[in-house]
């Protein structure tokens, strides 16, 4: 069964980059990706120098620096300890990885105790922790690694708690099961995405993620050694083995492993920090804000010029550093200082830095991009095109998007037939008819691979030529692809139609307008309640059409459902901005409603349908969409938790779950909330949703979207902001008969889907970071904020809250509330904390408040000291029982 599970591991092999050391994932993409910023603080650095300003300023790259300071140091190295272990040779990893030695995985960093890292179990049992930074190697988060299983007496073990316990907060003795908590998941959002499982065409968000509550809680955490490092004894082994059945004693081991080598450096090494001036030195210590990085010396000769005069004038500005080296010897990385950003708090210098930070090209398209272009506006679909292509100009077609939308992938059309049926077209903009293979607008939206969508603006894939050309306006003749359905009532597919063809939107429907249609079938809506109209078709057919596809979407929804699927609600946050100073006026939890149902319902339907059609004409290289089950310890772990506490949750398959999470929430006006805390515990062993090519997996049941429940899926609906699709589109294409043969070979294709992973995923965590940015700016400007909140975990010194107004996930501390006491204990095996609050009157009794899981409990979030830091304070339970 090793060897097997070895060649499992092994199979993709390590790529021929890291046949060099690493990757080269750390190449100068960041510089090139911001040149013309980098060039603009050129031109403006003599000026800047000599003033003294910080903002904005870019600076010289200055190797030499670091070259002398390094040979410096590098001259004492041979008398100075090496702190960590040299790296394997890489014929040494791959004869490890075959033998099943070693074992490789994606470093996850626990962002809040930035000693802990874990990988992936490749069978699916807990995950391997990399206990501290000397173990770690000198990875960062996010790269790929192989790493040693250490000797079995330095594992740890998981020892139960006795029942009924209790902890008082006066004690110094923590339960750590809040580290091991942590330890055993590390699942922030930056480490396990939440899958994007609730509807594949849109960008959801999850904001701070919270720790699973599990069984993990009720244990404490030691390593297999006595606590003064001595080696466990044979004696004490065989207690420990006593105490616990011996075919479960697996149940209660922690695996633990150190990095011997780093794969690909998927870690940009670009971060944010500050800059502080060290006496006597040749180089300044950069601390990033980001714990899980080293601290990094930089030469001062890539400092501002007036620093080490004037240390002071830069203690609230914001740099942006690369790391570039990182040696046995040294606690510290070495690295080069790229720009100063501005002001730390400040919206532009922080967004900045965050796209930055993940890698995202925001630079300006390049001429030779551009010049891939049609330039004559505005731009006539060529005559030979209607000969191609059928015409549907004169359908009633339309649009449903966000108002603020400006890249329109997606049309709908919908009429019924004389014998009662209905004729449905999702008709998608035919971005792969302006980016021509192999051409430089192809190779840059390639490298790009997804549009990032922050909180006030959209950082695009394509270029806004592209999207003028491409975009489905109202009243314009676009180019599309189209898939058509004849449907029954009842949501049947009778037939299917794919073809390329040319339409006219008769209206740009917001999801408001749609819903207002829906919500109101009898009314005549007067023009002026609706966006402009065609004069070829009226608001009472477009009304129609939307009804009647509300109705099917309505039929294939609940057939999905009924059929296995599985919805993980998020709470999204959305903001409104001032017009002139950008700033946060008010925030709002968006509403997910019918008209959103109905546009998911026809999309799903589409990407399912593609998917079907090109793995049927191309079977090795079909780029598809698959969501691995969830992992196994994981989910075993939260069913025993949540039958300790009551949740009759059922974990067999993906629409059980989704049935028992409707059957478990409740009716009440707290039912949502209810929900959220409970999504926010299943997705934590849910795994992401991948592209990958059908010819590098040869077991079929591999293919599987398991929230979906559907054996095949892809994209193939927002070409404009996804490369995936337009991969797609030339595959569905040259299945057509109607574009060039797809020749690309797998293994291309593979790498090219697991770049568009690596994107979506630092897309969907920038969004989450410039969602947090705008809420910490909206809490200092707009706060103190009040909100009721719902405890979502408890921990033997605090507790986590879900606060109902905003959406936003916070952890309160004990230590912070003027507390007489507060005691944790377990009653039975669920988690609870008592409180006990100073009185306000000397004479009156203390007020005691019980806090467990959904408990209800009122917060006021205030903003700390520091930029971008706001924190939970819980209310007095006076306020609510007075």
């Amino acid at each position: 069964m090793k060897k097997k599970k070895s060649k499992k591991m092994s199979a993709g092999k390590i790529s021929s980059e890291a046949a060099k050391g690493t990757s080269e994932v750390l190449n100068s993409d960041l510089a090139s990706a911001g040149e013309s910023h980098f060039a603009d603080g050129k031109a403006k650095q003599q000026n800047t120098r000599a003033t003294g300003q910080a903002e904005g300023k870019a600076f010289n790259s200055v190797p030499s620096s670091v070259e002398n300071d390094g040979h410096r140091n590098r001259q004492s190295w041979g008398k100075r300890r090496q702190i960590f272990e040299s790296y394997m040779s890489f014929e040494d990893v791959s004869a490890g990885l075959k033998r099943g030695d070693l074992i490789q995985g994606t470093l996850r960093i626990n962002p809040k105790k930035f000693q802990e890292a874990f990988i992936n179990s490749p069978d699916g049992s807990r995950d391997i922790f990399i206990d501290g930074i000397l173990a770690r190697n000198r990875a960062l988060n996010g790269d790929v690694v192989v790493v040693m299983l250490l000797p079995r007496e330095q594992w740890k073990t998981l020892k139960l708690d006795k029942e009924d316990e209790l902890v008082h907060g006066t004690t110094k003795q923590s339960l750590l099961a809040e580290n091991v908590n942590c330890m055993k998941h590390s699942n922030s959002a930056d480490e396990r995405y939440s899958p994007d499982i609730i509807i594949e065409e849109q960008i959801d968000s999850n904001g701070e993620d919270q720790e699973l509550v599990s069984e993990m809680q009720r244990m404490h955490v030691s390593t297999l050694a006595c606590p003064n490092n001595a080696r466990l004894t044979a004696s004490k082994q065989d207690t420990i083995s006593s105490t616990i059945n011996p075919e479960n004693l697996e149940k209660f081991l922690q695996r633990t492993a150190k990095v011997v080598y780093i794969v690909e450096k998927k870690h940009s090494r670009a971060v944010t920090g500050f800059i502080k001036l060290l006496p006597e030195k040749r180089y300044a210590m950069f601390s990033p804000v980001d714990h899980r990085v080293p601290r990094v010396n930089i030469p001062l000769a890539s400092c501002p010029a007036d620093f080490p005069m004037r240390p002071e004038d830069y203690c609230k500005t914001l740099f942006i550093c690369r790391i570039v080296d990182w040696h046995e010897n040294s606690n510290f990385a070495e690295g080069q200082l790229l720009k100063s950003l501005g002001q730390a708090g400040e919206i532009e210098p922080e967004t900045e830095g965050i796209l930055r930070e993940y890698d995202v090209d925001f630079s300006e398209f390049s001429e030779e991009v551009l010049s891939c272009l049609p330039h004559a506006l505005p731009w006539v679909i060529p005559a030979v095109e209607y000969q191609k292509r059928r015409d549907l100009r004169a359908e009633c077609i339309f649009t449903i998007d966000p108002v603020t939308a400006r890249d329109l992938d997606d049309a709908l059309s919908c009429k019924q037939l004389a014998d009662g049926n209905f004729e449905v077209g999702v008709h998608i903009a035919d971005v792969s008819y302006f980016v021509e293979e192999n051409s430089a607008l192809d190779f840059i939206a390639s490298r790009r691979a997804t549009s990032v969508y922050l909180v006030q603006k959209v950082i695009p894939m394509l270029p806004l030529l592209c999207e003028e050309l491409c975009s489905l306006n109202p009243m314009t003749d676009r180019l599309t692809v189209s898939v058509i359905w004849k449907l029954s009532p009842h949501g049947k597919i009778l037939d299917e139609w794919f073809g390329r063809t040319i339409i006219r939107s008769c209206m740009k429907l917001s999801y408001s307008h749609a819903q207002s249609l829906i919500d109101n079938p009898d009314k005549m809506f007067p023009a002026e309640e609706m966006p402009p109209c065609s004069p070829e078709h009226s608001i009472d057919e477009i009304k129609c059409a939307v009804v009647n596809l509300h109705a099917i979407a309505k039929q294939l929804r609940a057939q999905r459902f009924e059929g296995g699927a599985l919805r993980l609600d998020q709470l999204k946050l959305s903001f409104t901005l001032d017009h002139e100073s950008g700033m946060p006026q008010g925030c709002y939890i968006y509403q997910y409603r019918d008209s959103n149902k109905l546009v998911e319902e026809f999309m799903l339907l589409a990407n399912m349908a593609t998917a079907h059609r090109i793995y049927r004409s191309f079977p090795e290289r079909a780029l598809l969409r698959c969501h691995p089950p969830p992992q196994t310890k994981m989910v075993e772990d939260l069913a025993e938790f949540c039958e300790q506490m009551g949740l009759k949750l059922d974990f067999s398959s993906a629409g059980a779950l989704h049935k028992s999470l409707i059957a478990t929430v409740g009716t009440d006006e707290y039912s949502s909330a209810r929900k959220e805390v409970l999504t926010a515990m299943c997705s934590r062993p849910m795994q992401m949703a991948v592209y990958f090519c059908a010819g590098v997996r040869p077991d079929k049941s591999c293919f599987r979207h398991y929230a979906l429940n559907v054996p095949l899926y892809t994209h193939f609906t927002s070409p404009i902001r996804r490369y995936a699709d337009v991969i797609v589109h030339r595959l569905l294409a040259a299945s057509l008969g109607c574009g060039h043969d797809f020749i690309l070979p797998l293994e291309d294709i593979q790498k090219q889907a697991s770049h568009c992973n690596d994107k979506k995923t630092a897309s969907k965590r920038v969004q989450e970071l410039s969602t947090e940015l705008f809420f910490s700016v909206f809490v200092k400007e707009c706060g103190p904020l009040e909100s009721e909140a719902m405890v979502m975990g408890v921990m033997d010194k605090s507790f986590d809250v879900l606060v109902l107004k905003y959406g936003v996930q916070k952890r309160i501390y004990c230590n912070a509330l003027p507390l007489q006491d507060f005691t944790f204990r377990k009653v039975g095996k669920k988690p609870e904390m008592k409180l006990i609050w100073v009185p306000e009157d000397p004479e009156e009794d203390p007020l005691v408040q019980e806090v467990h899981i959904f408990t209800l409990v009122d917060v006021i979030l205030k903003a700390d000291e520091g930029p971008l830091r706001y924190s939970a304070i819980l209310r007095r339970p006076s306020a609510l029982t007075s």
